[in-house]
């Protein structure tokens, strides 16, 4: 009996459920299907296909390791080329780990049932989460809405098991079937603008140990005091790692707690800082479950009525990092540059966007799954919901950040936006944050030319943020 293991957002071979149940069968065929149209509406964006590329490789290479292959399928039905797969291998099982997508869950259930029509035996894991959304509620027997409870909840649980280890051989089949090349699928651009993620990654799942490793070693001890300074090295870079399945959220909880426990840490590891992160990431998770339609539309259904503008030229100037605020220009820039942003910055591109441009919550989000590489449906929507105030435990409606006031706090020497909007970089600490306020003479030192070297605001803060507060306002009255 052989078995096809269809590999998804799980790209490692530790800790990998469905792969460790296929081992038990005479032969395993691993399997990745591109299937892009089955993603309803939020296919890989351009940095995602980029990362996927590589994490594919990475795997393939890994699997050769183990005396297996990848084999590669595309096309618009997944359940009709698995089944073409078993046909050409004779598998008679299909194994793989679950997703949580509302689109992803929708297909997973109609291929377990089609596959049962036609005899074939199939099952799915939790490898990407480490309580699943369904086996957690609150007191009424409802989904959470607000992190805290959630997180004591989820953290009083027991621990969850203990990582699988990474089979030294896969048994192969007797039949291999055919396979499509990797530059098949077409995820690299056809222009090559990765430069700046390839300089800054390294996708697959030797990387994302070898990156784990080295964040508890050198910087989560110190993780609370700087993971909001975007111009210090304090956050652990994990969340494309995590999202593409190339290390499971079992291996970094275990992780930290035995870095902790190796430290005489015996009763304050749960409480990391680090590890509340990653409960954001299965409170993500949580709310998309229960609440499907979140992706498009305010969880706080009031919200649908918010009186957003229309500014294409507005919206562009924020994409390209064009805005006249050095903090926010820096975000989008690295953003561009890296397919990754800071996520203190996130927060204050996020507001700014919504808050200062009264642009629509849903554009940002857009943005964003396509230029990150880390684009997670239930993480960019939380995120974004949560700087909009119209989702679940979202930032009061009056919250609104000044892009100089956090600008100043947690880059206070400039020295992120000074490598990220370079043509401020001659302007001292005292100006490069508002540098509409510059007297002229500093402006003329430091080689800057409002309007032409370096654009104009689009809007002034304290105007917007009185415009948004009342908007809001009117809007939570009714």
């Amino acid at each position: 009996m052989s078995t096809l293991m269809w590999f998804r957002q799980d790209l490692r071979l530790s800790d990998n459920p469905a792969l460790s149940a296929a081992l038990a069968s005479d032969g395993v065929i691993p399997v990745y299907i591109w299937a892009p149209a089955e993603e309803a509406g939020w296919p890989p964006g351009g940095a995602s296909r980029w990362w996927l590329h590589h994490s594919l490789a990475q795997l393939a290479a890994d699997l050769r390791g183990r005396g297996s292959r990848l084999i590669l399928r595309a096309g618009s039905d997944s359940l009709r080329i698995l089944l073409d797969l078993a046909r050409e291998s004779g598998a008679t099982q299909i194994l793989w780990n679950r997703r949580y997508e509302p689109a992803a869950i929708a297909r997973d259930t109609a291929i377990r049932a089609a596959l049962r029509e036609a005899g074939i035996d199939s099952k799915s894991f939790n490898g990407a989460l480490l309580h699943e959304p369904w086996t957690i509620k609150n007191k009424s027997d409802q989904p959470f809405q607000v992190f805290t409870p959630f997180w004591r909840h989820l953290r009083g649980l027991p621990d969850p098991p203990e990582p699988m280890p990474s089979p030294a051989l896969i048994p192969v089949p007797s039949c291999w079937p055919a396979t499509l090349p990797l530059e098949a699928l077409a995820l690299l651009p056809k222009i090559d603008w990765a430069a700046g993620l390839r300089a800054a990654w390294k996708p697959g799942a030797a990387a994302a140990q070898a990156h784990l490793l080295h964040f508890l070693q050198e910087s989560v001890e110190d993780y609370p005091s700087l993971r909001n300074r975007p111009d210090l090295p304090g956050t652990s870079r994990m969340s494309p790692h995590l999202h593409f399945g190339e290390i499971s959220p079992r291996e970094i909880w275990h992780s930290l707690r035995r870095f902790a426990l190796d430290r005489g840490q015996h009763t304050t590891w749960r409480e990391s800082q680090f590890l509340t992160e990653v409960g954001w990431r299965e409170f993500a998770h949580h709310l998309l479950f229960y609440f499907p339609q979140t992706p498009r539309q305010p969880l706080r259904a009031a919200y649908a009525a918010f009186p957003w503008k229309t500014d294409p030229a507005g919206l562009q100037a924020w994409q390209r990092g064009a805005t006249g605020y050095p903090i926010v220009d820096a975000g989008m820039r690295q953003l561009w540059r890296t397919g990754w942003m800071h996520n203190r910055v996130r927060m204050i591109v996020g507001s700014f966007l919504v808050k200062d441009l009264l642009l629509p919550w849903t554009e940002g989000a857009k943005w964003f799954w396509e230029t990150l590489v880390d684009a997670d449906l239930a993480s960019n929507t939380l995120g974004w919901q949560w700087v909009s105030g119209c989702g679940a435990d979202a930032a009061p409606y009056f919250r609104i950040f000044n892009p100089v006031t956090q600008a100043t706090r947690f880059d206070p020497d400039g020295t992120y936006v000074r490598e990220w909007v370079p043509e401020l970089a001659g302007l001292s600490s005292n100006w490069i944050h508002q540098p509409w306020a510059a007297p002229p003479g500093a402006l003329v030192n430091a080689g800057v030319t409002l309007g032409a070297s370096y654009p104009q605001r689009l809007v002034d803060h304290s105007l917007a943020r009185t415009e948004a507060l009342a908007a809001l306002a009117k809007l939570r009255m009714k």
